[in-house]
């Protein structure tokens, strides 16, 4: 018997070797994923993400095996004294893997860490003055997306944004769409997608919407997209998936074709989700 469990052991290594770390990569998180979900995290869901208990019960299900991969494999890191807790894992887990829906599977590959922060921080960037001279100027924020390896977040704003679902608000949803468009190493306003032709739609839609926004906010109209969205493309996406999940019927209302854009990429529609209104 224990002759036999080597011989299987060492065949399981050989085949593991051949089909190299993919092969392993894959396999542990299926695993990950099959383990019981804590029902400390799911009470944690119900109380602090409403899209939570509104979503298929399929759809819940798949959203829990992707928050114990996402939780195995990103370092949370407290900054400015803040001892992150497992409510504040779970909630931020939940609504970034959201995102992930749609059997993307690639769990956010370039992110390592997610640094949260109490309250709003201070950061630096870099501008360009009047005379053409770049300078750097410290700046309050609420959240932001690297393209190497970490997005920041504040948890007071989390917060927020929790307690107030449907607004068009939230700088976890906004973050984590820039770590999609950051996939390819390149902030611009397109992630990675599936063929040419989906990379034409989404240029001819997304810059439509982008100009319809811009010009909306021109002639000082009230607008369904934050305005920060027409900063430039890249904060475009980022704000229309903010609106796509939280206030999807409206979004369609207001722009059919940004709204199935949105839909076909995440392969989600989230005004089919029944939530109370506000």
């Amino acid at each position: 018997m224990v002759q036999t469990l080597v011989v299987l052991g060492i065949v399981v290594l050989l085949i593991a070797w051949v089909l190299g770390a993919p092969f392993w990569h894959g396999w542990r998180r299926n695993r990950l994923k099959r383990r019981p979900f804590p029902p400390l995290w799911a009470a944690t869901l119900a109380q602090q993400v409403p899209l939570y208990g509104a979503l298929p019960p399929t759809m819940r299900q798949q959203l829990q095996g992707y928050m114990q991969v996402f939780l195995a494999e990103k370092q949370f890191i407290g900054c400015n004294g803040l001892t992150v807790t497992p409510e504040m894992k779970v909630t931020i887990a939940a609504i970034a893997c959201l995102l992930l829906l749609n059997e993307r599977e690639q769990y956010f590959p370039k992110l390592r860490s997610v640094l949260v922060y109490p309250t709003a921080y201070w950061a630096y960037e870099a501008f360009m003055d009047e005379n053409g001279i770049v300078q750097e100027r410290r700046v309050a924020r609420l959240g932001e997306s690297w393209t190497t390896d970490q997005v920041v977040l504040s948890w007071e704003q989390v917060q927020y944004d929790t307690a107030h679902w449907q607004d068009g608000h939230n700088v976890v949803l906004h973050e984590f769409a820039h770590q999609l468009d950051q996939e390819d190493g390149i902030a611009e306003g397109v992630p990675i997608l599936r063929t040419k032709a989906d990379y034409e739609a989404w240029a001819t839609t997304m810059s439509a919407a982008f100009r319809h926004l811009c010009q909306a906010l021109e002639q000082g109209k009230k607008t369904v997209l934050d305005p920060y969205g027409a900063t430039n493309p890249a904060e475009f996406f980022a704000v229309a998936t903010e609106t796509f999940f939280e206030m999807p019927t409206q979004l369609y209302q207001d722009s059919p074709l940004l709204y199935d854009l949105l839909q076909c990429y995440y392969c989600l529609d989230p005004k089919a989700w029944c939530l109370p209104p506000l």
